[in-house]
């Protein structure tokens, strides 16, 4: 015995791209919708970018100090951000990574997820909850710490923006 699938109709109460059985729809449209948060974030780093391009952070009176390094004297692990996409954005990659290499490193790692996501979205997969296994981020916490400590103390002179 074969049994026919009847059409989905629309329940009240459920999103647009809901059908009546659970699954989602898989029509342009929804793809859209569901892509509007990856978009979204992409736009508003598209014009962070955009603005640090444009408006130099090397100049003084642009963008506020580092409160931590106001506080402290000593530089934490993102100080020099703003000036290492400056540069990125002015293709001047040799003075990027002088001025904060864990910040060039860890934006392959940002556009990594960020693809992640959006892939997750178009196909209507959930994402993730977890970033990865924890170890990593442990990991990853480790090496922000140990960049932190060590841009600070003399011999790494060589980390400091």
């Amino acid at each position: 015995m074969t049994f026919e699938r009847r059409p989905a109709r629309r329940v009240p109460g459920r999103p647009i791209s809901e059908q009546s059985d659970g699954t989602r729809a898989r029509t342009p449209v929804a793809t859209a919708v569901r892509l509007l948060q990856p978009g979204g974030v992409l736009l508003l780093a598209v014009a962070a970018v955009s603005l640090v391009a444009v408006v130099d952070p090397n100049e003084e009176g642009h963008y506020p100090t580092c409160p931590f390094l106001s506080l402290t004297g000593f530089q934490c692990p993102g100080c020099g951000s703003m000036r290492t996409v400056h540069a990125l954005a002015h293709g001047r990659i040799q003075e990027a990574f002088a001025l904060n290499v864990l910040t060039v490193v860890m934006l392959p790692l940002l556009a990594y997820f960020w693809l992640r996501w959006t892939r997750a979205r178009t196909l209507d997969r959930p994402a993730r909850t977890k970033a990865g296994h924890p170890a990593l981020i442990w990991l990853l916490f480790g090496v922000i710490v140990a960049f932190w400590v060590v841009r600070n103390l003399p011999f790494g002179a060589f980390l400091a923006a």
